[in-house]
C-alpha cells in the first residue's frame, strides 16, 4: 500500500547468478531485494493502517480531529482513498528485527512487498494530504470549510474564542 516512489534496477552482470534478479541502490550500495529485510529495522512493522470513507462534512472531519488529537495516531490521503495510521511497533519484532512469528504471520504480511516500501523513503512524501496532528488538519480544515468554527454553534455549543496573539 506504500506510495513510496522508488526504482527497482535490474541489473544484467556476469557476477549476478541470476541476470534478472532485482536489485536497488541503497546508499550508493546494489543490494538485492531479498536481502533489503535484513538491512532495515522493520520499518514496516511499526504502524497499522485503516482505510475509511472519504470525509466529506464537518461532522466527519471533526470527528478525524479528534481521532488525530490521539498520540501516534496520524491521517492520510493517497492514490488508494483515505487512511488513518496508528503508530504501534508490532508485538512479534525480536530486537535484531526480524519476525517472531514468520512462519505464522498474518497474510497482510506475507503480502507485503520491499520493492517499493518504507526502507526506501518516508512514504508522507507521497501521500496526496498528511496530517500528523490536529493542527495540521484543523489548517486544512479551515480552508476547506468556511464556517468551520460555526460547527460548535450549529450544534448548540458557543463558538470558540478567539486566539490571543
Amino acid at each position: 500500500m506504500m506510495g513510496v516512489e522508488c526504482q527497482v534496477a535490474r541489473k544484467n552482470t556476469q557476477a549476478a547468478k541470476n541476470p534478472m534478479e532485482p536489485t536497488q541502490t541503497i546508499g550508493g550500495i546494489e543490494v538485492k531485494l531479498e536481502d533489503k529485510c535484513g538491512l532495515c529495522t522493520a520499518k514496516c512493522c511499526t504502524y497499522i493502517t485503516h482505510q475509511i470513507d472519504t470525509p466529506r462534512s464537518l461532522e466527519e472531519f471533526d470527528y478525524l480531529i479528534w481521532q488525530v488529537s490521539h498520540r501516534d495516531v496520524k491521517l492520510f490521503k493517497d492514490d488508494d482513498g483515505w487512511f488513518l495510521s496508528v503508530i504501534s511497533r508490532c508485538n512479534h519484532i525480536l530486537p535484531d528485527g526480524r519476525c517472531a512469528i514468520y512462519h505464522q504471520r498474518p497474510q497482510i504480511c506475507r503480502d507485503h512487498s520491499n520493492e517499493c516500501c518504507e526502507f526506501d523513503g518516508p512514504a508522507e512524501d507521497d501521500y496526496e494530504l498528511f496530517f500528523d496532528g490536529f493542527e495540521a488538519l484543523d489548517t486544512y480544515c479551515r480552508k476547506r470549510f468556511k464556517q468551520w468554527d460555526r460547527r460548535f454553534k450549529k450544534w448548540g455549543y458557543a463558538e470558540p474564542a478567539a486566539e490571543k496573539i
